[in-house]
């Protein structure tokens, strides 16, 4: 039985003042005092190193938001049994920054020896409070509306984004961008077909103007741009890896519901399906 003398918040500085077995002898900036678990301390150098992370995701822009299923902890580099500080409650709001695949395995446990190794999918996510780490993908529900989650086909949705909006009656109908990989984790790229959603206001439903598939990685970006005759549209810009490995840019327009590709300076077009 053991006396509770006080709460430390997560992320607090302490200085340990003594040690015993698994657990150590703290006193916090207000001169408290108390035993607390060795598992539930951080070095300082792990702790700069969640803000040196912080600090370089600090202009990141990230317009694919996700949800955490139950508690969460956030890992300094993708892995279960990489170093981690913050925790972040079921349901909280998430912004999607990377993604990355490592070995699947538990804390402790040995690494596969077999040529083909279980993998898993880890997002580097930045909470409310600004804190940044990378967080199992499994624990992350990614935002996806309702009226195109239909539309995966067996697919993951990895991300959606709107391009625009189109006038049905009385109400604004939002028109996507979604990109999608296989349903399972471990993939080389984070997403391998490309779809656009437009809404068909005849018919009041969306169809699928646009298809491709294609091997990227975030992030993408969203945008306007002038087109002559065809006034102010919208684009996205999708980034491929090219043959020497270096990234490729590729731009689409939307000049609803016909989506188009915005080939550079001697660009060769490639088929796609529309």
């Amino acid at each position: 039985m053991y006396n509770k003398v006080g709460t430390i918040k997560n992320a607090e500085r302490v200085e340990i003042i003594d040690r015993d077995k698994r657990f150590a002898m703290v006193r916090t900036a207000n001169g408290m005092q108390g035993w607390v678990e060795q598992r539930f301390l951080v070095t300082e150098k792990v702790y700069d190193g969640f803000q040196k992370l912080a600090q370089e995701q600090y202009e990141a822009v990230a317009p694919v938001t996700a949800v955490t299923r139950n508690d969460t902890n956030l890992h300094l580099e993708p892995g279960r049994d990489t170093e981690h500080l913050y925790q972040i409650t079921q349901g909280a709001k998430l912004s999607v920054l990377k993604r990355a695949a490592s070995e699947k395995r538990l804390p402790g446990a040995k690494a596969a020896q077999d040529s083909i190794k279980p993998m898993e999918d880890w997002w580097l996510i930045r909470d409310a409070d600004g804190h940044v780490g990378w967080a199992l993908g499994r624990m992350i529900d990614v935002d996806v509306p309702l009226e195109i989650a239909q539309y995966a086909e067996g697919q993951r949705i990895i991300a959606s984004y709107v391009l625009s909006e189109v006038q049905d009656a009385e109400k604004k109908v939002p028109q996507y961008l979604v990109l999608l990989n296989e349903n399972k984790d471990g993939q080389p790229t984070d997403y391998n077909q490309v779809k656009v959603f437009t809404w068909n206001v005849k018919r009041h439903r969306y169809e699928t103007a646009y298809r491709e598939r294609l091997n990227g990685n975030l992030p993408v970006t969203l945008a306007h741009e002038d087109f002559d005759k065809e006034g102010n549209l919208p684009v996205f810009i999708l980034r491929t890896g090219g043959d020497s490995g270096n990234v490729v840019e590729r731009k689409y327009k939307l000049n609803t519901p016909i989506v188009r590709r915005v080939l550079a300076p001697g660009e060769q077009a490639t088929k796609a399906h529309h």
